[in-house]
């Protein structure tokens, strides 16, 4: 597979963004033409330094306003054109993009765009070059990739060919569909790029807006199956302009790109079994993404009294201490099916998670029919694996590197992973799960940097079978928190992304204090909240308590019936309501570290998780925890 990016869809200087693009995996470069006006070196060793990083120069761009202008401008846009050339044989690459023409003064027409590229094309091959022609979706009269194919079919040469770009497509609405019926050998390069849907002005959108295929809500996947139908078999190239990208880390941005290509072509493979696809866009062989079966296990990093408050708590929300580690310091605490595994070890990486960030979520495990097949698919997309030393007699669980420094363990039905419970642990005598209706782990909820977002709903959506839903704004008193949900089809496993873009806010704060940790809370299912939460307070199980008003507002809100409503206040349950059905949630107080638990039961269909209770819950949270300005210590 022949992968390619723009060096403008990235931060960092020249040579910094080389290196990105190279350890990432791609074959080759755009150069775009400000990088290489900003360096101090000759094209010669331009050239020479792409290519001893093992890349090549897929395009050269962009060349703007050349045709339709009247004279004298006519002349010097193929003087200008001539001179681009010289250059590009000095870089070593031999295609140049040349956009539709904005100028002020073109003229515009079908038939005078061709006689222009005819005339270049000429020129072009004395030269050694190829010009591929590109509809940009603001372009003064040609806006429309089938204008500027009808515009290369008439210039007829060999050395004009045609440029696509998935946003000038699909930012105008335009149908991909008709991209079939296009020669493949005049297809002469192929750039892509997602973006959310905004209603806003369309040059505007491209230059700060895009992002990468997946990351966004354009159908990039239509748009690349039909260009693969056509038998182009040139790279499929990323152009990305993101003022995140711009800010954020080389290297990072770089890889999601490269992951998206991946899983992009994946996809295209799979949608289009029938098409012979050229060797530069056939995808890396993996296996398809991952269905997951819901929650293994959560394990946490805590120790002393830190590990002590954490079991306390487990207690009294229900969880029994069923089994210890036959060779390490790990209780395993259940409830119903649920799995959490306290992990005390001073060495490893429960030990190192702990000495970075105290008591915190340091593993989670994943069920899935294949670990093996998780495994691969995760490794082909660029996510690192982990091990650690085992002892005798204990089972190797396959595990990828995730979210902050955690760890993401496959639990295999294939390979019998689950024997670990009976294999690795010892019981405790006498130790029964409690019978409180606790089904299973409703989602998890994981906080990152707001910059992060984009890079792990990625992560998420190209791994596992699982969809995005939009993000939303999560309001706290003390700034935005950004939120996206990545659920599978069957709801079996749901995750929440919050991006924290300033310490103030609750997400802010968990991150800081943490250091960075990744899970802030983690919600049970119930059947019956109610009664859960009366056998939780026997064991002194303290919910969050919420404000008089909260409940007041509910009463002018919803026809309730004065009991329930006395009943959820006296509990401190929270309520929300869609098309579906209805929800009921109830927090814990934070504990040290920041994390919390929540407990919620989806009645008739339920699919959301209460955003519009986040602001009061947050408010709670806050009202009980430091005061501002206040300093731990």
């Amino acid at each position: 597979m022949k992968t390619s990016i723009a060096t403008v869809s990235i931060s960092g200087s020249l040579t910094e963004k080389l290196s990105a693009i190279a350890e990432a995996g791609y074959s080759g470069i755009e150069i775009f033409e400000q990088d290489f006006l900003a360096f101090d070196g000759g094209p010669k060793e331009v050239g020479r330094m792409i290519r001893d990083k093992g890349l090549e120069i897929t395009l050269f761009q962009p060349f703007r306003d050349f045709e339709c202008l009247p004279e004298p401008e006519r002349s010097k846009a193929f003087d200008r054109a001539k001179r681009k050339f010289e250059l590009m044989r000095e870089l070593g690459t031999d295609l140049v993009l040349f956009c539709s023409s904005c100028h002020p003064r073109s003229l515009g027409g079908i038939d005078r765009a061709a006689d222009d590229f005819a005339e270049l094309g000429v020129i072009a091959k004395d030269m050694g070059v190829r010009v591929g022609y590109e509809a940009l979706a603001w372009g003064r009269h040609v806006n429309d990739h089938r204008d500027a194919w009808e515009i290369v079919r008439r210039a007829n040469h060999d050395n004009i060919g045609l440029i696509l770009d998935s946003f000038h497509t699909l930012g105008r609405g335009i149908d991909p569909e008709s991209i079939r019926s296009i020669p493949g050998d005049k297809i002469f390069f192929v750039q892509l790029a997602d973006a959310p849907k905004i209603d806003m002005d369309l040059l505007y959108w491209s230059r700060h807006f895009r992002n990468m295929p997946g990351e966004g809500d354009l159908e990039v996947e239509r748009f690349m199956r039909a260009v693969a139908a056509t038998g182009y078999s040139g790279a499929v190239s990323l152009e990305i302009f993101n003022d995140q990208f711009r800010g954020g880390n080389p290297r990072t941005i770089a890889r999601d790109g490269y992951r998206s290509l991946v899983a992009l072509m994946d996809d295209v493979r799979r949608a289009e079994p029938d098409v012979a696809l050229a060797p530069a866009l056939e995808p890396v062989p993996m296996p398809p993404r991952v269905p997951t079966k819901g929650f293994a296990f959560v394990e946490f990093a805590a120790q002393g009294e830190a590990r002590d408050d954490l079991a306390k708590l487990l207690g009294t929300l229900g969880f029994t201490r069923m089994a210890k580690h036959r060779n390490k310091a790990l209780d395993l605490w259940q409830l119903g099916d649920v799995r959490i595994v306290i992990n005390a070890e001073t060495e490893g990486h429960a030990g190192k998670a702990w000495v970075a960030n105290g008591t915190c979520v340091c593993d989670i495990g994943l069920k899935v029919g294949s670990a093996a097949d998780a495994v691969a698919r995760a490794t082909a997309l660029g996510a690192h694996t982990f091990e650690q030393p085992i002892a005798p007699g204990e089972i190797l669980l396959p595990a990828i590197r995730g979210l902050g420094g955690s760890v993401v363990h496959f639990i295999g039905d294939e390979e019998g992973h689950d024997r670990v419970w009976d294999v690795e642990f010892e019981p405790i005598a006498g130790a029964k799960p409690a019978a409180l209706g606790v089904t299973r782990i409703d989602h998890l909820a994981q906080t990152m940097s707001y910059d992060e977002m984009l890079s792990w709903t990625l992560f998420y959506s190209t791994l596992f079978d699982m969809q995005k839903s939009p993000m939303v704004d999560v309001i706290d008193p003390d700034g935005l928190v950004r939120s996206q949900i990545v659920e599978a089809p069957d709801g079996a496993l749901r995750l929440t992304l919050n991006g924290a873009e300033t310490q103030r806010t609750l997400a802010g704060e968990f991150l800081a204090r943490s250091f960075g940790a990744s899970v802030q809370h983690i919600a049970f299912e119930t059947e019956d909240l109610f009664a859960l939460a009366d056998d939780l307070a026997a064991r002194g199980f303290e919910a969050l308590p919420m404000s008089p008003n909260y409940y007041a507002d509910l009463a002018a809100r919803f026809d309730f019936q004065p009991e329930l409503l006395e009943r959820m206040k006296a509990a401190n349950i929270l309520y929300d309501r869609d098309e579906r059905g209805e929800f009921f949630q109830i927090f814990s107080k934070q504990m040290a570290g920041g994390v919390f638990f929540e407990l919620v039961q989806r009645a008739t269909g339920y699919r959301g998780f209460g955003g519009p209770n986040a602001p009061f819950r947050i408010a709670a949270q806050k009202r009980l925890g430091r005061i501002k300005g206040m300093p731990e210590r």
